[in-house]
């Protein structure tokens, strides 16, 4: 916690500084913001007491920049910096872009087995993860510095794709102010807002929303790490946020809440990570007089699509391509498929293996199958999702949303799991009320589904495990219902 002011001016302090910051867009937006809102409060905690002003992250930033063990790093190294959403994050981003360091955001839930994973694959040199500020930055990897050739990034993105193994993605700053103006101008959030920040600042979701908007926009922020729905209710309520990006899992739950506090500042509510379900966002708008706005995004390229009027008309609708942003289905009258992403906040490539054909020179081509309309698209499904049952392909979220008609479900989540006869079965794990049998699902499912289609078992559970980002991971629910 920072203990006084002080005043910083905008000006740079040194030629070399002046020119890090002509030369870096990032840096440039932030010498704006500190000129504009120098004293201004950035960072709150949940009790609404300012933690630190914007030019109190400046003073950090410099400290870490020149006298912290930050400073034996050379141009070039990877950084990783896991500390979950500590106020020391924008301070540290600024350090390591003036000192020309390439920073991976890790989460701080990850396993460890996944972390050493993430370190090796993306040549780490140094791990900042700290409980005490300034004293646990240290060398983990004294091998040479990478050869990023001309396009060197500023930021490494984590993504594991399609499978297990982690990769990065390339970034440089044009590219991540890019992705903050398009979300900024599409939802209209200015330096009067106040984010709270309860999602991962790590997250492709959090640091575009949270971290970026700081710098380039001066948009103040809430920073949370209590992630009990209840708790985050009432800090939303206390701290007077004006905009919540949240995920689903925090929608349904503040939906079902009893005694619920008057939410009277907050204007934007936006759901990513996961689809949001129309019976969440309605239940959600009843109670609050609030509507959910969804937002679809990649980590390749940070936001495509943002539901402008939240109107809730239809399962997976994610709206219109947000400002900047044009989509092209890559299969033309076919009803569902992959489309290409052209937007300048696509990243360059991924790391340490490019795959140019899925990403590159502006364009991101994502693994979601999505139904574009003249009104928006509406998320229908992921190619790596599709189950193969004895050659019949069944898409999950079809299964899933039939489910979820019977009364007394809450939840599904349909995936497929090996089977030596038909390649794949069906099979479901549901959240529902104790009288639901599985027999009477099973004959619910036959009445509007095809055979292929319909679930071989289905498990009851008293919740269907997601990650911190509301994601569920199918593959994960296969093994632990393997046969």
């Amino acid at each position: 916690m920072f203990r006084k002011e002080h005043k910083i001016y905008a000006e740079a302090s040194s030629a070399q500084a002046m020119k890090n910051h002509r030369d870096d867009v990032l840096l440039e937006a932030w010498s704006r913001t500190l000129a504009r809102c120098a004293n201004e409060p950035a960072i709150f905690d949940t009790r609404r007491n300012s933690v630190c002003s914007f030019a109190q992250i400046e003073e950090r930033a410099r400290f870490f920049e020149n006298q912290s063990a930050l400073s034996e790093f050379d141009p070039g190294e990877v950084i990783a910096i896991q500390i979950g959403n500590h106020y020391d994050w924008p301070a540290l981003l600024m350090s390591c872009l003036r000192r020309q360091l390439v920073v991976l955001p890790i989460d701080t839930g990850i396993a460890e087995q996944e972390r050493e994973a993430a370190l090796r694959t993306c040549h780490v040199a140094g791990l900042i993860n700290f409980v005490e500020p300034d004293q646990q930055i240290r060398r983990i990897n004294s091998t040479d510095v990478i050869d990023w050739d001309e396009r060197r990034p500023v930021l490494l993105k984590l993504t594991s794709g399609t499978t297990a193994a982690p990769r990065a993605i390339r970034f440089r700053s044009a590219q991540l102010l890019a992705d903050c103006e398009q979300i900024c101008e599409t939802m209209g959030i200015t330096d009067a807002d106040v984010n709270f920040g309860v999602i991962p600042a790590s997250h492709s979701y959090g640091f575009s929303n949270l971290i970026t908007s700081l710098i380039a926009r001066g948009v103040a922020m809430v920073l949370s790490r209590d992630r009990i729905p209840r708790a985050v209710l009432d800090d939303l309520a206390r701290t007077e946020a004006t905009v919540f990006p949240g995920m689903p899992l925090f929608f349904q739950a503040f939906g079902e809440m009893e005694a619920v506090p008057p939410l009277p500042k907050l204007r934007l509510c936006i759901s990513a990570g996961a689809p949001l379900k129309l019976a969440i966002a309605r239940k959600f708008r009843e109670k609050f007089r609030k509507p959910i706005h969804s937002f679809y995004g990649a980590s390749e390229c940070g936001g495509i699509c943002y539901d402008r009027a939240a109107r809730a008309r239809a399962e997976g609708f994610v709206g219109a391509a947000i400002s900047g942003v044009q989509l092209e289905a890559l299969e033309p009258g076919t009803q569902a498929g992959r489309v290409r992403v052209r937007s300048a906040a696509a990243g360059d490539d991924y790391f340490p293996e490019p795959d140019r054909e899925k990403l590159g020179r502006g364009v991101f081509i994502p693994d979601d199958l999505i139904e574009l309309s003249g009104e928006g698209a509406r998320l229908v499904g992921r190619t790596s999702d599709v189950i193969n049952v004895a050659g019949k392909k069944v898409n999950p979220t079809e299964v899933e949303a039939q489910l979820l008609r019977f009364v007394g479900v809450r939840q599904a989540v349909v995936f497929g799991r090996e089977s030596i006869l038909r390649n794949q079965d069906v099979v479901a794990c549901v959240v529902a009320a104790p009288q639901v049998r599985e027999s009477d699902l099973l004959e619910f499912c036959r009445e509007q589904l095809s055979g292929w289609q319909v679930p071989k078992r289905i498990y009851f559970v008293e919740q269907i495990p997601a990650n911190e980002r509301g994601k569920i991971n199918r593959r994960e629910l296969a093994r632990q219902f393997a046969a």
